[in-house]
């Protein structure tokens, strides 16, 4: 028999935001997988660090930072390789995931190459989205209000656009594209009701309001935009 892959949310990052569920598996794997980026040490893996009993067997996916899809699929591909061979010698195998494992969660790629050949089981983590939302102090939508997630990259006109028709907003992988996005806004006339987050839930946290935003944003920062009344009044 094989084992049982278990695609496992860690949340935005601060450990104790781990799901009990999740804390579980992870204490009692012997192999767990996760990914790094472009060869820096694995926030997936310092999110659990303490989760990790000694011996365990680590399988390390680095996933090079390229705007070209080949080198990260490449890096998927052998990850999926290693983790099948762990499973076809009955061994569970927990793979860690930021966030939550299908919400821009580089789980999905593993659950696309195994899912067909082995069982494979999704634990859900609390989202970033979720996670700004609550340290920001910024309820998001209520009652048939909409939600739109945008990614950052997006070009200029369709971010534009999709924030024209759009009542709440948030705007995820800020990173290099914050003068761009906040140019956008700012043109847009909806500035006063932003929220720039980084680094939500861990020690180094910042929020503020947009127009006191950096110059420059991590790749883990988001904006938050509200259109409106208070939904709650």
């Amino acid at each position: 028999m094989t084992g049982v892959l278990y695609g496992v949310g860690l949340g935005p990052g601060a450990p104790d935001l781990i799901t009990l569920r999740a804390a579980r598996l992870i204490e009692g794997a012997s192999v767990v997988a996760y990914p790094t980026l472009a060869g820096a040490a694995s926030f997936a893996r310092a999110i659990a660090a303490d989760l990790i009993a000694p011996g365990v067997q680590e399988i390390v996916m680095d996933v090079p930072m390229s705007v070209e899809r080949a080198p990260a699929q490449h890096a998927y591909d052998k990850g999926a390789r290693k983790i099948a061979a762990a499973l076809d010698t009955g061994q569970d195998v927990v793979c860690l995931c930021e966030g939550d494992p299908f919400f821009y969660g580089s789980f999905m790629y593993l659950f696309a190459r195994l899912s067909s050949d082995y069982r494979v089981e999704v634990v859900p983590g609390v989202t970033s989205v979720t996670a700004c939302a609550a340290r920001a102090g910024m309820p998001l939508a209520a009652r048939n209000e909409r939600l739109t997630v945008l990614p950052g990259p997006l070009p200029e006109g369709e971010l534009r656009a999709r924030i024209e028709g759009a009542e709440s907003v948030v705007i995820m992988k800020v990173g290099r594209h914050l003068a761009k996005i906040r140019g956008v806004i700012d043109a847009l006339g909806l500035t006063a009701g932003a929220v720039y987050v980084e680094r939500a839930t861990l020690t180094e946290e910042v929020v503020l309001p947009l127009a006191d935003a950096p110059e420059k944003a991590p790749y883990f920062s988001m904006i938050l935009l509200t259109k409106g009344a208070d939904p709650w009044l």
